[in-house]
C-alpha cells in the first residue's frame, strides 16, 4: 500500500503521510520502535523498519543485541546507533507515539487514518483511494 500512496498521492503533493509506530506488544516492540527512530536519525527509517519486520522470528527478536546487529547489517554508524538505543533517548517520543493510537481508539496495526477518519479496509487501495479524494474534494 505505501508504495502506490507515495506515487500516487504524496510524490505529486496532493497528501501528507505520516506513519506512527504503535508498539503495544511489550518492552521489545517498545526497543524496536526506538531503535527504528535511532534508525531515522540516520535517514534509514523505512530500511530499518522492513528489517524489524522480516526478522520477527519469536520472543526474542528484538533483543537489543539483534537490534544493533540490524543497523550493521544496513550499514549504519553503529556508534551513533548504539548510542542513541542506549540511552533510551527515543522512549519518550515512542510512548507519545503510542498514546496517540490509544487517544484515536487504535486496537491493531496496521490502521490507517484520513484526515482522522479511520478507513477500515486498509488493504483496499481503491477504498483509501476514494477516503482521499474525498477529503481532498
Amino acid at each position: 500500500m505505501k508504495p502506490l500512496l507515495v506515487t500516487e498521492y504524496v510524490e505529486p503533493g496532493t497528501v501528507q503521510f505520516v506513519y506512527r509506530d504503535y508498539a503495544f506488544r511489550g518492552e521489545q516492540a517498545v526497543r524496536a520502535a526506538e531503535a527504528a527512530a535511532c534508525a531515522a536519525d540516520q535517514g534509514a527509517y523505512w530500511q530499518y523498519h522492513e528489517t524489524l519486520f522480516l526478522n520477527q522470528t519469536g520472543p526474542a527478536s528484538f533483543v537489543d543485541d539483534r537490534l544493533k546487529a540490524m543497523a550493521v547489517e544496513l550499514g549504519l554508524d553503529t556508534g551513533a546507533f548504539n548510542s542513541c538505543l542506549d540511552s533510551g533517548e527515543k522512549r519518550a517520543e515512542v510512548e507519545a507515539s503510542v498514546a496517540a493510537a490509544r487517544e484515536q481508539n487504535v486496537d491493531s496495526t496496521p490502521t490507517l487514518f484520513v484526515n482522522g477518519t479511520e478507513v477500515e479496509a486498509w488493504q483496499d487501495f481503491n477504498a483509501v483511494s476514494q477516503a482521499i479524494e474525498a477529503a481532498a474534494g
